[in-house]
């Protein structure tokens, strides 16, 4: 060994490390076992778990269990962590074997290795402070890992219901701006009513309102933790007065709604919670796709397609058609939709596949939900900002699409009653003539009358009646 290597001793042997490294050898394994497959560990976990690790500690500092120099160290490394001042040093691959616990042992080595630092001594002197006798102290990668799991999740969830709450809202402004715009409902992509614009646009505010309210009470189904179950929820090596304080403790660092759940070893078997945050997360992925879906078709052409909203051009579209531009926001969104419902199915998968009294698959879990959330919150923002909130609609075409149809006869049934707009509708197709021409020259309306019943106004109250 040089003075720029240190040699730490696991279950395995002793392995040469960097002298300054942040992390140890329990994470140089697991990189040389799973290297970056997956990608790396989702940071929000990593800083979700400097919080659990500082509420751990400082119920083990209170309880006398750890000396107040070290604990002092040991909780601003957490801090450290927490605030993700430690990234540089915590990328590990997101699917690991051992139920996470690499990336328990990662994050207890960086707090190990900072601490040590933090009271002037070098990365490595185990004996001052230990990854496992003091940072890990009382407890399991079976209560941390899903805990610090559920509180990222929380954290996520806010951002999300926020940016959730705001594209409703950036709709519901459409929804004002294109009240007056009448236009061609479509069914099965063929005309079949009027509309407006603005109650299309409703419609979907009225979808992300839902998701919005469906996200907010995700937080129930997070709240209930394991923490303080150690191993397979026995609570086994913990004291007893530890168990009922350190999710207390939790609660009041992260100000999060969190509770020790009744039953720590359901807890720590049964991932049935996330399952159904994930099925909540892909509603909203499955309204984004159709939404998405659904403008990228409103815009289309815009000479040769429906035309009848205007996208903000983002981009050149091609790299040989001069002047196109393609609906790029739109198509990002969509990907992004699919994704996340691939991602719900890995969830799902992952959660029916644990065992016994462990889910060995929890970094497969983990990294999906996690990913899934920045995929979401991501979108939602970019779709407000860089396509809903400066959308614009093409009332001209709106009107010229509606009255070139011969679905405008819908307005009219009422009047002439269904047969005789079945028969002008006909009469229109086959001479190629509007819907307006023959109504007039058949002394069916008059003007006055067909622009009255082809109003906005009119158009909006048409199904109800006193």
């Amino acid at each position: 060994m040089n003075n720029q290597e240190r040699i730490e001793k696991d279950l395995f042997g002793e392995k040469a490390l960097p002298a300054g490294t942040m992390t140890g050898i329990h994470t140089a394994r697991a990189v040389e076992n799973f290297g970056s497959v997956g990608g790396f560990v989702n940071q929000r976990l990593i800083r979700a778990y400097g919080l659990v690790k500082l509420a751990c500690v400082r119920t083990n500092a209170v309880l006398g269990y750890i000396d107040s120099q070290k604990a002092e160290a040991v909780e601003k490394a957490c801090v450290e962590l927490a605030e993700g001042r430690l990234a540089a040093e915590s990328n590990i691959a997101a699917l690991q074997g051992a139920a996470g616990t690499s990336t328990n042992m990662l994050v207890n080595e960086l707090i190990a290795n900072r601490a040590l630092q933090i009271m002037g001594n070098n990365p490595g002197d185990y004996q001052t402070i230990s990854p496992l006798e003091h940072v890990n102290l009382h407890q399991s990668t079976n209560d941390t890992y899903p805990t610090a799991l559920r509180v990222a999740a929380m954290f996520a969830c806010g951002e999300l219901e926020q940016a959730v709450s705001e594209l409703a809202d950036a709709f519901q402004r459409k929804e004002k701006q294109f009240a007056d715009i009448v236009k061609l409902g479509r069914t099965q992509l063929q005309d079949a009513v009027l509309t407006t614009l603005g109650r299309e646009m409703g419609g979907y505010a009225e979808a992300f309102s839902k998701d919005r309210w469906r996200i907010y009470k995700c937080r129930e189904r997070l709240r209930t933790v394991n923490l303080g179950g150690t191993a397979i929820g026995t609570g086994l090596g913990a004291p007893q007065k530890y168990i009922f304080m350190v999710a207390d403790e939790l609660r009041k660092i992260t100000n999060l709604p969190i509770a020790r759940a009744e039953n720590l070893c359901q807890a720590t078997a049964n991932w049935d919670e996330i399952v159904e945050v994930s099925g909540i997360l892909k509603a909203l992925a499955g309204n984004l796709l159709k939404v998405s879906n659904d403008l990228r078709l409103l815009a289309s052409g815009p000479v040769g397609g429906i035309g009848e909203i205007i996208l903000h051009a983002r981009q050149a579209g091609s790299s040989i058609m001069p002047g196109k531009v393609n609906p790029v926001i739109a198509e990002m969104v969509g990907q992004v939709a699919i994704q996340v419902i691939s991602r719900d199915m890995a969830i799902t998968l992952g959660a029916a596949s644990g065992q016994l009294e462990l889910n060995a698959f929890a970094p497969l879990i983990a990294h999906n939900l996690l990913e899934m959330l920045d995929e979401l919150i991501f979108a939602c923002r970019v779709f407000r900002t860089h396509l809903v909130e400066d959308m614009q609609a093409d009332p001209a075409r709106c009107l010229s699409n509606a009255h070139s149809s011969t679905a405008i006869i819908t307005a009219f049934v009422n009047k002439i009653g269904y047969e005789k707009a079945c028969e002008i509708a006909q009469k229109a197709a086959s001479e190629n003539r509007s819907i307006r021409e023959i109504l007039l020259s058949q002394n069916l309306c008059s003007e006055e009358e067909y622009d009255l019943l082809t109003s906005a106004q009119v158009v909006l109250s048409l199904g109800f009646k006193n």
